[in-house]
This record gives structure tokens, sequence and C-alpha cells, in this order.
């Protein structure tokens, strides 16, 4: 069955490769660009097949040696080739299996980031800043883009909800993990008898939706401008520069009050209302194709709680894998790989296993 498939994408690179070739393509600019990705998407696959094809050839005829008889010392020599090349033969397998999976249709997307503070109050909003800040991080060490889009800052340094948009090459396949409940267990600064307190987090990653994705009619819109609020001083804005868009179909609400310019704050309020409104709409795709069962990739679950960082233990649990490090302070520095490289294993065991099944 995966040699088959393997078979089916390796003649669709030959197929591709002839339409590129024919001088006709280059009047077709959309077609050519189209082939393009196209070929380049399965050139990995194409090249491990045919280095898997090499090792299947090699084993052949180191086995035939080896049946063979005769010489001694080229009968080890044998052997030893074919113990090598059955375990790149694995290797590769295993490999192969992974690269022909299904993509998640959002992989290659820019996603936003919605942190809103939960259960716990004032401790809620600060451990919702920490982490819009550890999330900040992470994105500055995988070299993406992270633009502040809203945020409602508390008195005391906290923040009720703030959303972020990242930008960048594995965004989504990296970031979707992380929806769900964040839990914070730690004795506050407020807290003299020194009990530990329960908080939680909710964090929502939503894929940048494209003009293609979603198509929003003004007239499905009400858009209402006001003064924007803010803690004080002189970043409050004296004009009606906030930006509210309700979208009347769905009763979806924006509001974006980040920039001084009433402009700015309704492009941004629309970029967001667009992402809501495709998860929306994917959430609703998947539950007709099966009802019976949730996936882990766009189900927009927050329920959930998914992990714990616990204060006096030094330590994050994530509830899904059962994985527990004791470097606490590392992980809310961004250091955020071991988990995520985890979470995506994880993920890919269970797809292998659905294809297999």
């Amino acid at each position: 069955m995966l040699f088959d498939k393997l078979r089916q994408i390796e003649e669709r690179s030959h197929q591709i490769e002839r339409a590129l070739a024919d001088p006709s393509i280059f009047g077709q600019q959309a077609e050519y660009a189209r082939l393009r990705k196209e070929h380049a998407d399965i050139q990995e696959v194409v090249e491990k097949f045919a280095e898997y094809k090499d090792v299947l050839k090699r084993l052949g005829e180191a086995r035939h040696i080896l049946a063979e008889g005769g010489d001694r010392e080229l009968a080890e020599l044998a052997q030893t080739e074919i113990d090598e090349l059955s375990a790149r033969q694995t290797a590769l397998e295993d490999e192969l299996k992974k690269l022909v999976l299904p993509k998640d249709r959002n992989d290659d997307k820019n996603v936003f980031l919605e942190i809103r503070a939960g259960a716990g109050g004032d401790e809620a909003a600060l451990f919702a800043a920490e982490l819009a800040r550890m999330y900040t991080k992470y994105a500055e060490a995988q070299r993406w883009k992270v633009e502040l889009m809203d945020s409602s800052p508390t008195g005391v340094g906290g923040l009720k909800d703030v959303i972020l948009f990242v930008q960048g090459r594995g965004a989504w396949s990296r970031l979707k993990f992380e929806r769900g409940v964040h839990r914070v267990q730690r004795v506050p600064v407020t807290e003299a008898s020194g009990r530990i307190h329960t908080s939680t987090v909710t964090v929502a990653v939503l894929p940048e939706a494209e003009d293609v994705d979603v198509r929003v009619e003004e007239k499905d819109l009400r858009v209402d401008v006001y003064r924007s609020s803010g803690p004080g001083g002189q970043g409050v804005n004296t004009t009606d520069s906030a930006v509210r868009i309700t979208h009347i179909p769905t009763g979806l609400v924006v509001t974006c009050q980040d920039e001084r310019s009433q402009i700015k704050n309704r492009a941004k309020a629309m970029r967001v209302l667009k992402a809501r409104l495709l998860e929306r709409a994917q959430e609703e795709q998947q539950a007709a194709m099966a009802a019976d069962r949730k996936s882990q990739v766009g189900t927009g679950e927050r329920s959930e709680r998914i992990r714990t960082y616990n204060f006096r233990e030094g330590r994050v649990t994530d509830h899904r894998i059962g994985l527990t490090l004791y470097r606490l302070p590392t992980v809310l520095e961004g250091d955020l790989d071991e988990i995520i490289d985890g979470l995506t294993a994880a993920e890919q065991a269970e797809r292998l296993q659905k294809v297999e099944s």
C-alpha cells in the first residue's frame, strides 16, 4: 500500500516535470506557479523513495552473495552490509510514512494567538501576561515576526486578554498544540499565608484567513467607533479611534484599540474577524465529515486542561502526552521545543495508526 502510494507520487513528479518542460506553459503564469509549488511539495518524497529503492536493490545483491556461499570473508562483508542496509530500510520506511501523511491544510499559514485570563482574577491576568511573553520569546527564537493586535491590561501588570499575530514558516504547525486551558499553581504575591492558588488561562490558536478562505460582505458588518481606554497617562487616545466590528450573521464581535488610527484598528479587527470565521467554518466542516470523533487539529476545544505550570516544584506537565519537565523558568523564557516536539511525534503516531488500520 505504501509502495503503491509512493509510485503514484513519483509518477506525478514525472508528469509535472514534463508539463514544466513544455514551452506553452510559460504563457500560463498561474498554472506554472501552481505546478512549481506542487513539484517542490513532493520533491522530498521522491528523493527519499529513490534512496529507498536503491537500498532495496543493494540489499538484494548482498543477500544473493550471501546465499551463494563460497568465500568466507566475502560472506562476512555481505552480512555486515545486509545489517546496515536493513537498518536504513526501516528508517526510510518510517520517514516515508510520515512524508505521505495528508498535510494539515493550515500548515503554511500564520496564526493569531488569543490569550485570555480565566479563573483566578488578578493572578490569572498576571499569568496571561507571562504566557504572552513566553510565546513572544519562542517566536523570536524561531525568527518569526510577532505583532500585537490588541490587549486589555490590568492595573497590576497583568492582561485580561491579548491577541498576538505570529508570522513565519511553521508557525501554525508548531503553535497549534498550544490551544486549550493552561493551569498555573503558585503562591500569589498578595497571599500572606503562603497558600498555593490555582488559576487558569485560555489560549486559542487561529490560522490567518486568506480572502479566498472567508468572504465577508460589508452589509453583514456593524462597525462602531469609540474612545480607547487604557491605564492612563499620555498613551490614552482622546479621539474615537477604537473600533468594534460585529459580524451580524454569526454574532461574532471583535474589538481593536491598540493603534491611534481608526483605519489601522479597523484593518486589524477585520483580520482577526476573518480568522475567527475561518475557524468556525472549518469546525463545521469537520463536524459534518466526522461527527463521531474529535481531531486534535482544528476542533477548537477550549475546555480541557492541557498543561500545568507548578511554580513551587518548578515543573511543567503536559497532560496530553504525560510529559513533565522540571525546568519551569526556561520554559517561561520560550524554550518550548521539547514539549512541542513530543506533541508533534504523538500526533504523527496517531495519524499513522489511522492510515495503517
